[in-house]
């Protein structure tokens, strides 16, 4: 079995349009979400209904959640742009989306042969605010990922692709559709790589192969989505894509 992971969308529309594509032309057997889909970028409801449309499994990251507790997000950050640019995205939202959201889960297992687990979540399995890092040290690891283990573990959230072997188990980020980080910038302005990311997990017999993809984007394009927006974030989003 052959599984597309994505994740952290952040309302790129034009990102998502391209590596639906480009997943599309590599082949797989199933595409799965693994959260923040529809804040911080200029196109929320489209990402939602392409997500509909694809029939994607989703899992619920910490701004999905925002979304729907507007109390939450002063638990994560007090950067006020940040916190206009979820907003902004919030009213661009029907009660049909926020419904649709609601339907996200916090975990997902899927048994890719009869030898090979993948668990997935957002951040990490007992919080999706949480970063699970190259750099995490193996024994603050060995806690955020509890008890429960499988051959492969998959998040998002930091914004970075990543493959880690830890203690038999693969830990793989497949990074970020809409808002690729050149480094972890947690708590600080990051800088926002123009391409979209993710990544293909596949076992046969016990085989298993991760590819971690970058999908390159027209940066003309990212800037004409942008631009014709009102969103908070218009500004440092049109500088990225320069």
């Amino acid at each position: 079995m052959r599984v597309a992971l994505i994740s952290d969308l952040h309302a790129n529309e034009v990102a998502l349009r391209a590596v639906f594509r480009h997943i599309q032309a590599v082949g797989v057997d199933l595409t799965i979400c693994l959260g923040d889909v529809a804040t911080l970028g200029p196109h929320p409801r489209e990402v939602l209904q392409l997500l509909q449309a694809e029939r994607c499994p989703c899992i619920l990251g910490n701004h999905d959640e925002f979304l729907l507790d507007r109390g939450l997000i002063d638990s994560y950050t007090e950067a006020p742009i940040v916190k206009s640019a979820v907003d902004w995205c919030r009213d661009q939202l029907s009660e049909q989306d926020l419904d649709y959201l609601r339907t996200f889960r916090t975990t997902l297992d899927i048994e890719l042969d009869p030898q090979t687990l993948l668990m997935l979540f957002h951040g990490s399995p007992r919080s999706h605010m949480e970063n699970l890092l190259s750099t995490t040290p193996t024994e603050e690891l060995e806690v955020m990922l509890g008890q429960q283990r499988s051959t492969v573990m998959a998040g998002g959230h930091t914004h970075l692709q990543m493959l880690r072997q830890h203690r038999g188990t693969l830990l793989v980020n497949p990074g970020s559709v809409g808002m690729p980080f050149r480094e972890f910038a947690f708590g600080q302005a990051p800088i926002v790589l123009p391409h979209a990311e993710y990544a293909v997990v596949e076992a046969k017999a016990g085989h298993v192969a991760v590819t971690l993809h970058r999908v390159a984007l027209d940066r003309a394009e990212l800037r004409r989505a942008t631009a014709a927006t009102s969103h908070p974030l218009r500004d440092p989003l049109l500088a990225h894509y320069s």
